[in-house]
């Protein structure tokens, strides 16, 4: 039913919440999964100078030490839980807009589920999905199966 799962992560609670889902249903299907970080371009762009935002738009995260760091952390952890499960992890970073990111990705690389959390603020409780989560919903033709976390304090 599923070769290709994605699961779109910022390295949050909420997101490992969906690792977790979508590793599990690779594991029943054997399909692999797609670790996906999406640099929102948007909201960098109040906060660095117009020659790293470029950097971002070019794809060019090497350049970007702190950023590159922490999006492979996020993705790293998608890859090393994969491992310990024997399912096959492709991670990718990329820049833009998260919902058209994730929705472009998704048909760019036939994927048949899109695994992600509620909202990206662990912690915080919303009566809405978070905003990424709603506009991917209704960005994409793809199943986008949606995981809620608890925070257990």
């Amino acid at each position: 039913m599923y070769e290709r799962i994605l699961v779109p992560t910022d390295g949050s609670d909420v997101a490992e919440a969906a690792v977790d889902h979508a590793l599990d249903l690779a594991e029943k299907y054997d399909a692999e999964v797609h670790a996906l970080y999406v640099v929102d371009i948007d909201s960098v762009n109040f906060s660095l100078g117009t020659e790293q935002v470029d950097r971002l738009k070019q794809g060019r995260f090497d350049e970007m030490g702190e950023l590159k760091e922490q999006a492979d952390e996020a993705t790293g952890v998608v890859a090393e839980r994969g491992a310990e499960r024997g399912v096959e992890i492709v991670e990718h970073i990329s820049g833009g807009r998260p919902h058209k990111v994730i929705a472009d990705y998704a048909e760019d690389n036939d994927i048949d589920l899109i695994v992600m959390g509620s909202h990206g603020r662990a912690g915080v409780r919303r009566a809405l999905l978070g905003s990424v989560t709603e506009r991917t919903l209704r960005s994409t033709h793809v199943p986008v199966l949606v995981v809620d976390y608890l925070d257990e304090e």
